[in-house]
């Protein structure tokens, strides 16, 4: 007779590929979704939400990420300064269009992590440039077609 188990990873068992992913063309969001859940580790089989089983993401051409509908110029992104009334808002084209364009995509992403030791963990996992260079050649990633996963991870496909 088997016994029914739950299999829990444990950090040393773990083990963890680099990937490659060419954000040009692809949707934020969805992008977003997909790169969050590889920094997880939920498309693993022995995924444990206590435990960073997730891989390291590279992301390249981050600045060339596109948004459906009008968001490009409704969406805004508010922080706050700290002092009444201090509430600043920048709309995502300003964003892309200014000196970190890849910071669109890294909060998109960070806010689909969880928050906490662990998430922060997973995000220091990710690495996005701007342009088409990235210095991690000698780790191998494996390239990730996200845009051959579904039609609509690309805009105009």
């Amino acid at each position: 007779m088997h016994t029914k188990s739950t299999v829990s990873a444990k950090p040393a068992e773990v083990e963890k590929k680099w990937l490659l992913i060419d954000a040009d063309g692809l949707v934020v969001g969805r992008l977003a979704s997909i790169i969050a859940n590889r920094l997880r580790g939920k498309h693993k089989a022995i995924f444990t939400p206590h435990v960073d089983c997730g891989d390291n993401v590279i992301v390249i051409n981050a600045d060339k990420v596109r948004f459906t509908g009008n968001k490009l110029k409704d969406k805004t992104y508010y922080r706050h300064t700290g002092y009444p009334g201090g509430i600043k808002g920048v709309t995502a084209g300003k964003v892309l269009e200014g000196r970190f364009p890849e910071r669109v995509l890294e909060k998109a992403i960070e806010r689909m992590v969880p928050r906490g030791p662990l998430g922060r963990a997973q995000m220091r996992n990710l690495r996005i440039y701007a342009g088409a260079e990235h210095p991690h050649v000698a780790q191998n990633p494996q390239v990730v077609d996200v845009a051959a996963m579904n039609r609509k991870n690309k805009v105009g496909a």
